[in-house]
């Protein structure tokens, strides 16, 4: 199964367009694969690369992440989305993902290798885990509506 695996950045917008099945995955708000298209653009803007999965000529996992610095970390890479496809969990694809991101960071002669998961989520934690990954601190969130912005 290795063998038939191809990992490489999305450049062109067909590619992007094919991923969106794989991303509604992890992210089941997002609505279309315009608006999908318009967030990557932005993120793009800020540093967002997005790596795909290839097998047997289908997009089956997507790792999205950004090169960025804080006065935590220093220098490092920070994984935003990490899916693959459900039919093919446990088939080595989110750990292959997740290892050409960290390349990545290594190339980029980063301090550290960062991403959140969900509290729900505990098969995500086990694999980071695995994958040597150490749960390091909380994320805390609060959703600002248009009302409570202004």
């Amino acid at each position: 199964m290795r063998s038939q695996l191809e990992i490489k950045h999305i450049e062109s917008d067909d590619d992007l367009e094919a991923s969106f099945s794989v991303m509604k995955e992890l992210r089941p708000h997002l609505s279309d694969p315009a608006t999908y298209a318009a967030q990557i653009a932005r993120q793009r803007a800020q540093g967002y690369r997005l790596l795909a999965a290839w097998h047997d000529g289908a997009i089956v996992g997507l790792a999205g992440y950004r090169l960025q610095d804080n006065l935590i970390y220093g220098r490092f890479i920070y994984v935003d989305d990490l899916v693959v496809t459900a039919s093919l969990h446990r088939g080595g694809f989110g750990e292959r993902l997740l290892q050409a991101a960290r390349q990545r960071a290594v190339a980029l002669h980063c301090q550290h290798f960062v991403l959140d998961t969900g509290l729900h989520m505990a098969l995500a934690q086990r694999f980071y885990f695995r994958q040597g990954l150490l749960a390091k601190g909380m994320h805390f969130v609060e959703t600002l509506t248009q009302e409570s912005a202004t």
